[in-house]
């Protein structure tokens, strides 16, 4: 009796490996990229038709490839944005304490004036000599320094640059919605809309402006970093 129970034993883990039957049915895997096997086949005469399977398959292709194109697009356009959006918010700050010095102060102006006046009424006053000419004039045309002017210029070119690249990206991501969304129709209809726009897209050098946005980034990055150096 315990030989024939090992017997019986060693033929069922024989038959089982790690839970699974050795003998059991295997299923030919279908592919999902087989589209011979997932579409069924156009009737003779009916190939070109506007719901034929060549249509019906350049149609998912296509999603396929643009779905991974636009998503990439799509990341790389939301990084631009937020750090451009970050970027010109800290420009913007530092633009508004310097852009000050390209004016006159008259506060600082005032209180000189007041220093002389009362410089004055604490002399003695006996004599006209004793009067001096005032610390600043008031008359006088206001330039600004060399160094002031170079800062502001080159900040207010960065926040330019920065804000340029903002909208450029945001036109990019209209740009690559309108792509991605199809009209009602046939999937012949899809194919050919489809197809327009993406030699649009390849005409419009869209590619090369989306690649041209973060080197404009830079751009702006070393201008602000030039005035940086120079305040």
């Amino acid at each position: 009796m315990p030989s024939g129970s090992g017997a019986a034993r060693t033929e069922q883990n024989k038959k089982h490996f790690f839970g699974l039957e050795q003998n059991a049915p295997r299923h030919e895997p279908i592919f999902i990229d087989d589209y011979e096997k997932r579409l069924p086949e156009d009737p003779y005469g009916e190939e070109t038709k506007p719901n034929a399977r060549v249509w019906r398959v350049y149609v998912e292709e296509a999603a396929a490839f643009d779905g991974i194109m636009v998503n990439q697009y799509r990341d790389g356009l939301d990084v631009m944005l937020v750090f451009a959006g970050l970027f010109s918010a800290v420009v913007t700050s530092f633009l508004v304490q310097v852009s000050q010095n390209l004016q006159a102060d008259y506060a600082q102006m005032s209180a000189l004036l007041l220093h002389d006046l009362v410089s004055i009424q604490l002399s003695d006053g006996d004599s006209a000599f004793n009067i001096t000419s005032p610390s600043v004039d008031p008359a006088q045309k206001f330039v600004p320094d060399a160094i002031d002017v170079w800062i502001n210029g080159l900040w207010v070119v960065s926040l330019t640059v920065a804000l340029v690249v903002a909208l450029a990206a945001v036109l990019v991501k209209q740009w690559l919605h309108h792509y991605v969304s199809l009209p009602s129709g046939t999937p012949m209809d899809h194919s050919h809309v489809r197809q327009f726009r993406f030699m649009g897209l390849e005409r419009w050098r869209v590619r090369v402006i989306i690649g041209m946005l973060p080197l404009t980034m830079h751009v702006s990055l070393m201008l602000f970093l030039a005035g940086l150096v120079l305040f």
